[in-house]
């Protein structure tokens, strides 16, 4: 039997649960001030004319950019050759502290910390 491995899936009620028990403020205060940080993202991220940059301190950067146009792309249903508009898209770059935690080996040995690697 070949069993397919489940990636774990956060959602923004996570994201809330954690920020309360960091902030050690209520669920519902929390929840608030999260949904206003995510409209906020939201709301500049699609108010860029046409690119835009959000860069979030040891977090990483949100960026807007604008594709080219495609003159020859095909569909990969068909095959026939179609013409796509240059249009925005979004790219999110980790900063230098999450590649470094992400770079770390996985078996447990050698894992560090987020805030011990911050430190360096």
């Amino acid at each position: 039997m070949n069993e397919r491995h489940r990636v774990p899936t956060y959602t923004k009620r996570d994201i809330v649960k954690r920020v309360a028990v960091l902030s050690r403020e209520n669920i519902n205060t929390t929840a608030r001030l999260v949904e206003h940080v995510f409209t906020a993202l939201r709301e500049t991220i699609t108010s860029a004319d046409p690119e835009l940059r959000i860069e979030v301190r040891d977090f990483g950067v949100f960026e807007v950019k604008v594709t080219k146009s495609k003159p020859k792309a095909r569909n990969p249903k068909s095959g026939e050759i179609i013409y796509v508009p240059p249009h925005r898209k979004t790219h999110f770059k980790p900063s230098k502290l999450l590649k470094k935690y992400l770079s770390q080996p996985l078996n447990g040995e050698f894992v560090e910390t987020i805030s011990k690697l911050s430190q360096d």
